[in-house]
């Protein structure tokens, strides 16, 4: 078990392999949580950089996920578009302990334009 400022917010079998479970947050936008082939765990804001669409509706392959509304291909680690797109997704941290995944208590409760600074700069650019 992890410290307190992790929170258990699901098993890993509660998330499919190739998809997504989504983490609905009061007050703020929702989460998807990503399992990719290789058992990896991923948490990115649920919406697409570019015009919204629910990223945990899109398919996983690798370490991306392509968005169900216009194709765009985001990767899971950074919450970045691929080229030739541009704009990032906050990402949260996750961290899983056998087959329990946690994610930070402080970034949960935080709205999703702080959640991940360093991804909204990057896709500012």
């Amino acid at each position: 078990m992890l410290d307190d400022n992790w929170l258990a917010i699901c098993q890993i079998d509660d998330i499919p392999v190739l998809g997504a479970r989504l983490l609905r947050r009061a007050q703020h936008a929702d989460i998807a949580i990503f399992r990719n082939g290789e058992d990896k765990v991923f948490a990115v804001l649920d919406r697409c950089p570019h015009k919204g669409g629910p990223l945990s509706q899109g398919i996983v392959h690798g370490e991306r996920v392509t968005c169900p509304l216009h194709g765009w291909q985001i990767g899971l680690g950074d919450g970045c578009a691929l080229s030739p797109d541009a704009g990032c997704a906050p990402t949260f941290a996750v961290q899983c302990d056998k087959r329990t995944v946690y994610m930070l208590r402080s970034e949960l409760s935080q709205p999703e334009a702080a959640a991940n600074m360093q991804a909204l700069a990057a896709g500012a650019a």
